[in-house]
């Protein structure tokens, strides 16, 4: 089948090596060669530094012996590594089946069986916006005390009514649960972070790095260029979401983090928006939980917007989009479910990485050794590759001496 290459392509056409060992060649090269790109945003390497690499040349027989060799263990090595991704692929889905059940109430089916509810659905969402109304107005009420105004007349109709939630298409829920929008859930409490330079001494910021796995590492942080009284506004404390506002891969925008215990004073950056909930309505863990789950993702996903290959979203994003809410006490035991389960999949997960880790480790040092000499016995009757080398020479000037004389001997027919 005929193909061809781009710009960003190189062929080349070995003498010395087989195609084989020069492609094994380059590839125990790539992190040198990562490190030779130049470039910003698109890093290249030229074909001119690829020319002017050193390479170790054995002679011809060796390095079929060593083709050979790599073939073996790589292919073994290869054997090993498929069945590890498809272990890591097993435990991603098991845990997307997992979420699933908790985010549609069938996990926790027996428990509710056992603990009937007392509340609609209904009645829980009244609870939820008479909640909202009332946090709103306090809120609005400490202003005007700390502004040392008196509240004017008909100041509640200015309250914001929360986005509703739509519905449509979504699964129905078990009895006493409720579909509510994030709007419905954080009154007023949506709050992008703060773009802050790096310095060597200021107020503790987390770097975008921190939101893994579905929580905050406080530990993730740089220094800022501003003063503790700046980044006080911005400061995280333990129930927050912390959410990606933008990043360079689509399944990883709109990612969130749930802080948990705060032992010393950190605030967001501008890349993290974050969001507080009506936390005796809706637990933040329960939130945040939800917010991995497939009906989430996709709501992001859609909405995302790219500019300058970076995948964004904006508040309205987030204010839109619905959770699940069942009663309080059914959050807590399908998170203590989840919780339990979690830990062995976290114990499985480390060790599948953990051996990802290694067989990368060991085809390195394969690579390493294959063309250190060390891979392959050496054969003192094979042809040295100096000689190959010299042979290949003497084909070249040969080749081109012929050429010379067709061109000149076509010159005087022709005159």
């Amino acid at each position: 089948m005929d193909a061809a290459t781009n710009q960003a392509c190189a062929v080349g056409f070995p003498e010395a090596t087989s195609a084989e060992f020069l492609y094994y060649f380059l590839v125990s090269q790539e992190k040198d060669f990562v490190d030779a790109g130049k470039g910003g945003a698109q890093p290249n390497i030229s074909q001119g530094i690829i020319k002017a690499w050193s390479i170790s040349l054995p002679p011809r027989a060796e390095q079929t012996r060593i083709v050979e060799k790599l073939d073996e263990l790589l292919s073994d090595l290869d054997a090993g590594v498929a069945e590890l991704k498809a272990a890591q692929k097993k435990i991603a889905q098991y845990r997307q089946s997992l979420l699933k059940a908790a985010v549609e109430g069938s996990l926790t089916a027996k428990w509710r069986a056992k603990n009937p509810s007392a509340e609609t659905g209904a009645q829980l969402l009244q609870r939820i916006l008479t909640e909202r109304r009332t946090r709103w107005e306090t809120k609005q009420l400490a202003k005007f005390k700390e502004q040392g105004k008196t509240p004017p007349k008909d100041w509640q109709k200015k309250y914001p009514e929360p986005v509703q939630p739509d519905t449509l298409n979504l699964p129905k829920l078990p009895v006493g649960w409720v579909w509510a929008s994030v709007d419905q859930l954080s009154p007023n409490d949506l709050a992008n972070g703060r773009s802050v330079p790096s310095a060597d001494v200021g107020a503790k910021v987390l770097r975008l790095t921190a939101v893994r796995d579905g929580q905050i590492d406080l530990n993730a942080t740089k220094c800022g260029a501003w003063t503790d009284d700046e980044a006080r506004p911005f400061r995280v404390t333990a129930g927050d979401l912390l959410i990606v506002r933008g990043n360079g891969s689509l399944s990883l925008v709109g990612r969130a983090g749930l802080v948990l215990a705060v032992n010393e004073p950190v605030a967001y950056p501008d890349t993290l928006i974050r969001l507080r909930v009506l936390s005796n309505i809706v637990s933040p863990a329960w939130v945040a939980l939800v917010w991995d789950s497939a009906l989430v993702r996709q709501h992001l996903e859609q909405r995302a917007r790219t500019s300058a290959g970076i995948y964004k979203i904006s508040q309205p994003d987030i204010v839109s989009t619905v959770i699940p809410v069942p009663p309080f006490e059914e959050q807590v035991a399908a998170l203590a479910t989840i919780d339990g389960v979690k830990s062995e999949i976290s114990i499985v997960a480390v060790a599948v990485d953990q051996s990802l880790k290694q067989s990368a480790a060991q085809r390195k040092n394969l690579l390493k050794a294959a063309f250190s000499g060390q891979l392959v016995p050496q054969d003192p009757h094979d042809e040295p590759a100096r000689v190959l080398l010299a042979r290949i020479r003497a084909e070249r000037a040969a080749a081109a001496v012929p050429q010379k004389s067709r061109t000149r001997l076509h010159t005087r027919e022709s005159a």
